[in-house]
């Protein structure tokens, strides 16, 4: 791992700074924090989206087991992405948008398109991501990737063993993710270019003390960086098979007075993440963000709308005056990492 490659991320992330985009995010920011002191949101009229995520598929080849995707519990439809009608999404917003993450729910590589989504934000000169499993990461998928132009790539690893991986990514190979890193870091070497390369490991229960031999394992592979993630449980309590024994590696605590396990931080009436980007799901319904995985809050249907629309429509305007009023009292804000010990 490289302190070289560190900057050169950074460097692509500011590099994508038109100056729209950059006094966009300024406006951005600043209502943002005009917002937080007064209670009263207000979205500026004439600012737009700084970054989105968009779902490229609900489809995935694993089952872990706090993962909707890996449950198979969605109750909003399942499928992939139109990428034609994504990439006049991105077309709309491109005179805005520094980042785009290709991912939501599923696994992106299950998309037989994903590249050409990835060319369309590189011909915007937009950031983009994706995250993966791994397991097909081929070859020829590794190098189709790089030659459309994808700026990180993070690879969920998640367990130095078969069996602490496969406790979280049921069904899955750690042989497979090795070899999906590998064929990464050589597609990288033959084309002297590539995305970000990171390996994601959430830390858990079973593979929490293979922690001190992460960085040694990363570096031995040739992989960029190293992040330690912390698990989001939807029923944290005692006894639980993922709630890590050090309190630095998970994002809960115990109630004092309840004994119960709750968010080490409290909900602060606000939300960054909220305010200057938005999620598509593979059909197009625009939700407000990642936490929204069964899109419970729809503000609004691109094809019907335009994202300008949806951004600054009645719905969005009300549901940012109920989250800066009362965020705890929206569900999915609950058990939401903005604000909490999210890296370890």
């Amino acid at each position: 791992m490289g302190r070289w490659a560190k900057v050169m991320d950074r460097w692509a992330r500011v590099s994508v700074l038109t100056p729209r985009r950059a006094v966009n995010l300024l406006q951005l920011s600043v209502s943002y924090r005009t917002a937080k002191r007064s209670g009263q949101p207000q979205m500026p009229p004439n600012v737009m989206p700084t970054s989105l995520s968009i779902e490229p598929t609900t489809s995935c080849n694993l089952r872990c087991p706090e993962c909707p995707s890996g449950l198979r519990s969605f109750t909003r439809p399942i499928g992939m992405l139109n990428v034609d009608h994504a990439c006049r999404w991105i077309d709309e917003l491109a005179p805005w948008l520094t980042y785009v993450n290709l991912y939501f729910q599923g696994e992106p590589l299950l998309h037989p398109k994903l590249d050409q989504l990835i060319a369309q934000c590189h011909r915007h000169g937009i950031y983009s991501s994706t995250s993966t499993n791994a397991h097909h990461l081929t070859e020829a998928k590794c190098h189709a990737l790089i030659d459309a132009g994808l700026s990180r790539l993070i690879v969920s690893i998640d367990g130095l063993t078969q069996e602490t991986y496969a406790s979280y990514r049921v069904g899955g190979t750690l042989t497979k993710v090795m070899e999906g890193t590998r064929n990464m870091v050589e597609a990288k070497r033959q084309k002297s270019r590539g995305p970000h390369l990171v390996w994601q490991f959430l830390v858990v229960g079973p593979n929490e003390r293979e922690l001190p031999d992460l960085l040694e394992a990363a570096s031995e592979c040739g992989v960029d960086e190293v992040e330690i993630k912390t698990a989001q449980l939807d029923d944290p309590r005692d006894g639980h098979p993922l709630l890590t024994e050090s309190a630095a590696h998970r994002r809960y605590d115990r109630d004092p007075l309840t004994g119960g396990w709750t968010l080490r931080n409290a909900l602060e009436d606000a939300c960054w993440r909220m305010w200057q980007g938005a999620v598509l799901t593979w059909d197009g319904r625009v939700v407000p963000c990642c936490f929204d995985k069964d899109a419970h809050h729809v503000m609004g249907q691109l094809g019907d709308q335009s994202m300008a629309e949806i951004w600054h429509n009645a719905e969005y305007a009300a549901f940012r005056r109920t989250l800066f009023a009362d965020r705890s009292g929206i569900p999915m804000c609950t058990n939401c990492s903005e604000g909490s010990h999210v890296y370890a």
